[in-house]
């Protein structure tokens, strides 16, 4: 299982999430404390907004905690609005292409998780995708198709609802073909005004999400584990929840199930 976390609200640099708290995502990339593997060392990704509508993208294989490209981006660069994941491969080979954030146009997505037994049937779940937007399936990961499958299902209008038919195709495959847990989904995904996230699982271990307005500044982070483990104001989002934050600092929590 992976690690990430995002945030939205007043800019601010991006070492603030990633690396610099005491239970940052570089932290977690080497000892994670709320999912099944603790070492996250299958690469690294961030996506990020500025002027421009398309986000900007970094991913590599290295681990977070070795690779000096990231910290030094992330030293550098100054965003309202960004994505970044740690990467525990569920059976996908380690490449730049199977690395998360990814992105299309002015969306960016990434996913904690797996669809059960997906290798068993990612042929099929492939051909699903339209022929204008499966030239972006540069990798072998079911988040990939996911994302994918949202966009070809109009995520552009109604972002809750195409993820919720996509799940739903996914789910469908892995109980018709695949294997147990046939869904978890944890994810966060931005099409640069507001960042949405959602946390379901087929079964009763949806992996954890969290949300925390913060101190020194008007915004959110929303990650999946706390990046300060002692620290107060931490929230987690129930299980089958899907979520849109603001750039002004409100939010909305709704109830999230697949569609068929």
């Amino acid at each position: 299982m992976c690690r990430w976390a995002a945030y939205i609200g007043e800019p601010c640099f991006l070492e603030d999430v990633v690396t610099r708290p005491d239970h940052s995502l570089i932290q977690q990339s080497m000892q994670a404390t709320e999912c099944k593997t603790q070492t996250n060392g299958d690469g690294v990704g961030l996506a990020w907004y500025g002027s421009r509508p398309e986000p900007g993208l970094y991913r590599d294989i290295l681990p977070a905690w070795s690779d000096p490209n990231l910290k030094s981006l992330t030293a550098q660069v100054e965003s309202s609005l960004f994505l970044a994941h740690v990467r525990a491969s569920t059976g996908t080979a380690t490449s730049r292409n199977n690395c998360h954030p990814f992105a299309v146009g002015r969306w960016s997505f990434m996913h904690n998780g797996q669809v059960g037994g997906f290798e068993t049937f990612r042929r099929r779940a492939d051909m699903l995708i339209s022929d204008e937007l499966y030239p972006e399936r540069k990798g072998a990961t079911d988040s990939e198709v996911l994302f994918l499958l949202s966009l070809m299902e109009g995520m552009d209008e109604h972002p809750k609802e195409s993820l919720q038919i996509a799940v739903g195709i996914l789910e469908r495959m892995s109980r018709e073909r695949g294997t147990t847990p046939h869904m978890r989904l944890a994810a966060a995904f931005s099409d640069g005004e507001t960042l949405y996230a959602v946390r379901y699982a087929s079964d009763d271990r949806a992996p954890t999400v969290y949300h925390r307005a913060s101190d020194s500044r008007s915004g959110r982070a929303v990650v999946s584990e706390p990046l300060v483990e002692a620290e107060e104001g931490w929230e987690e989002i129930p299980a089958g929840s899907f979520c849109r934050f603001h750039e002004d600092g409100n939010f909305e929590i709704e109830p999230f199930r697949p569609l068929s």
